[in-house]
């Protein structure tokens, strides 16, 4: 039996980009599954009561120079591309919606890559026109598809990722969980699969 292990993430993460451009790859090698669970960070961070992004940096690890460096460094590792992305959507839950509204039509890995690519690739601006745009590029129906986004059933869906994510002890994403275990940040990949290949191979 496949382990399952639950992957909490953020659209416009650079790092989130980032791990999600190895699961499949880990999946192949160690007989995983990652169940995806998109959430606003930014709506994560309120269930904490406190931000890193909110005022001066804490560390030098929260500069944006520094985190720019660090995330194109790690992409020429996995040998995947990177941009550094342009603003976010004002509405701070609007891409998890939109990967919620995928997950109804039975697309959610495929529209979070999709949505990954149009972010850190194709360097696209997001709105709510292009959320539908991604959703035709994959074959959903993009008027389905905006009906979906904007129902409440799917906007409970991203509080629920986000509250789950929460109670389980995230702080930030990308976060994975697997038994008992928790593996904060794209750094820590290589300490999940040391942990599947020791644990469970």
């Amino acid at each position: 039996m496949r382990k399952e292990i639950e992957f909490f993430f953020g659209l416009g993460s650079c790092y989130s980009y980032l791990a999600f451009s190895q699961i499949s790859r880990i999946e192949a090698s160690l007989s995983c599954v990652f169940t995806l669970r998109p959430v606003s960070s930014v709506e994560l961070m309120d269930l904490r009561g406190r931000s890193p992004f909110r005022g001066a940096p804490l560390s030098g690890q929260y500069q944006w120079d520094y985190r720019r460096r660090d995330a194109e460094a790690w992409a020429s590792y996995y040998r995947v591309a990177f941009v550094e992305p342009k603003p976010p959507p004002e509405d701070h839950r609007l891409m998890a919606r939109a990967c919620c509204a995928a997950e109804v039509r039975g697309a959610l890995r495929r529209y979070c890559e999709a949505m990954f690519e149009a972010v850190f690739v194709n360097n696209e601006s997001i709105d709510a026109e292009a959320c539908a745009a991604i959703a035709a590029r994959i074959g959903l129906d993009a008027w389905l598809f905006r009906d979906a986004m904007s129902s409440s059933a799917v906007d409970q869906s991203v509080t629920t990722n986000a509250r789950r994510a929460f109670e389980r002890g995230a702080f930030g994403v990308p976060t994975f969980f697997i038994d008992d275990r928790m593996f904060w940040g794209n750094d820590r990949l290589v300490l999940l699969e040391h942990y599947l290949s020791h644990k469970h191979s």
